[in-house]
């Protein structure tokens, strides 16, 4: 059974209720996990409202030496959270440990390092006989909401840049996969003053509760766009600071003298990945005419060689899809192409236990089919054609979203030309999908707006005051 964490304390729901969570692996239930309320939400608030003075307070260095012994403790208990993340989500353990526990400590580490360094304008005189600078503040007290694809890691996201600015927080995180997110909450109050860090279990109406509560100062949220859209109109009653983090469609934009080979393993590798289930995934393919039908061989072929199946299995590229309503949605999707277009490999559901999908590759796409303009969220491909560079770049842009994409060609110039060009917050050449701690994430359109990771990161989560001293006689 899982528990809350509020004020420094494992705690059951104030009601006792709990739901249970499921195993994507096998669709059975394996936990339970606290239905969470007003009165949890209340009091995990009115914890991090009372440690807000003494955390905000504190220097940078001591704030920063806290955060690098959580990145300590994740190191030393790597192994344990990697089997707590893959069970709950059914992700391979050897693939997560090596591509996604490593930059759980380093995401720390760097914003430990970023929350010493923070910028703003210069003090000067900028009015006769004043003198003004500006001061960096944290927030204030922060509400959360993380999804259920990234658990660990878009929690990471989340508190390691409001914490390094200062700021307490209560988190929600995805009702099907709480596991790792009260794991890494109860470590972390061994360095956290009691109150810092809260975490509040269960469903969407907890997460209503969450955002519309009145003490937080911002809400921010990596989740669908209906879910942002519902986060932005419940905020603005009380104007609240918003940070969404939100879906994705990235086009990923091939021409003729990309090398077909190497191309194909990359996209079809950034497209699997966790099972497709990532805003930015690599999933929207877009091949030059002439290169059209060696391509798409190629990528079906890529395809074949990376496939689903459980955690425990060293063959395994992804798991399965989190739960039964988006394998639902996934097969849809699928089972709705249009006479127009055509399976290449894969479409299929694989086995009846658990929710696991072939890895997909659809051809014969037009622009204004669903399967290009909606967001899939499985391991599915589709593929288009265009004749030129406009049309590639009219293509790329034309949808809702706008938060990655990619770009594969030799030539150097018109992959300059197409990163500016491509309006999307992250744009890849002749790769898709890496990240650093360094560099920030976050989207154009309906992707949302605000910024993941980098000093960007960090700052969203401060405040700017200006401060002006008469220095006259």
């Amino acid at each position: 059974m899982f528990n809350n964490v509020v004020g420094g304390e494992l705690v059951p729901s104030a009601s006792g209720e709990t739901y249970e969570v499921v195993d994507p692996t096998t669709g059975e239930a394996y936990a339970t996990a606290p239905r969470s309320g007003e009165e949890d939400v209340d009091r995990a608030y009115a914890a991090a409202a009372g440690a807000f003075e003494e955390w905000g307070g504190m220097t940078p260095q001591d704030r920063a030496r806290a955060l690098l012994r959580i990145a300590e403790a994740i190191e030393a208990r790597e192994d344990e959270i990697n089997e707590v993340e893959c069970r709950d989500t059914g992700k391979p353990l050897h693939l997560t440990k090596s591509e996604e526990m490593p930059y759980a400590s380093d995401h720390f580490r760097f914003f430990a390092g970023a929350s010493r360094v923070l910028s703003g304008s210069s003090a000067g005189e900028y009015l006769a006989d004043h003198t003004s600078w500006v001061r960096r503040e944290p927030v204030g007290v922060v509400g959360q909401v993380t999804p259920w694809n990234y658990p660990l890691l878009m929690m990471i996201w989340k508190i390691a840049p409001a914490l390094a600015g200062g700021n307490t927080v209560v988190l929600k995180p995805s009702d099907t996969t709480p596991a790792s997110s009260t794991l890494l909450a109860e470590l972390c109050q061994e360095f956290l003053p009691p109150g810092v860090l809260n975490v509040v279990c269960g469903d969407r109406d907890t997460g209503r509760a969450l955002v519309a509560h009145k003490t937080p100062q911002m809400v921010a949220i990596t989740g669908s766009v209906r879910a942002g859209m519902e986060v932005a109109a419940s905020a603005s009653s009380d104007l609240k600071r918003v940070h969404l983090e939100l879906g994705g469609k990235a086009p990923v934009v091939v021409f003729e003298d990309a090398d077909v080979a190497s191309a194909a393993e990359g996209i079809a590798g950034a497209g699997l990945f966790n099972a497709g289930q990532d805003c930015t995934a690599a999933t929207r393919v877009l091949v030059a005419d002439g290169l059209h039908d060696e391509f798409v061989a190629a990528l079906a072929e890529a395809a074949k060689g990376m496939p689903t199946g459980p955690p425990d299995s060293e063959d395994t590229y992804y798991g399965p899809l989190n739960n039964a309503r988006q394998l639902e949605h996934v097969s849809g999707m699928v089972d709705r192409l249009p006479d127009h277009a055509r399976v290449e490999t894969g479409g299929v559901r694989q086995g009846e236990r658990g929710y696991f999908y072939e890895p997909t590759v659809l051809s014969g796409l037009r622009q204004d089919d669903e399967q290009v303009q909606t967001e899939i969220f499985g391991p599915v491909m589709t593929v288009q054609r265009f004749t030129d560079e406009a049309e590639a770049l009219r293509l790329a842009n034309d949808v809702q979203y706008g938060l990655s994409a990619s770009v594969w060609t030799k030539d150097h110039a018109r992959a300059l030309r197409m990163s500016r060009g491509l309006d999307f917050g992250a744009v890849w050449i002749n790769t898709h999908i890496p990240f650093v701690s360094e560099m920030p994430h976050g989207g154009f359109k309906h992707s949302g707006y605000g910024k993941d990771l980098s000093m960007y990161g960090l700052e969203d989560y401060t405040r700017i005051k200006h401060v002006m001293s008469y220095t006259g006689d």
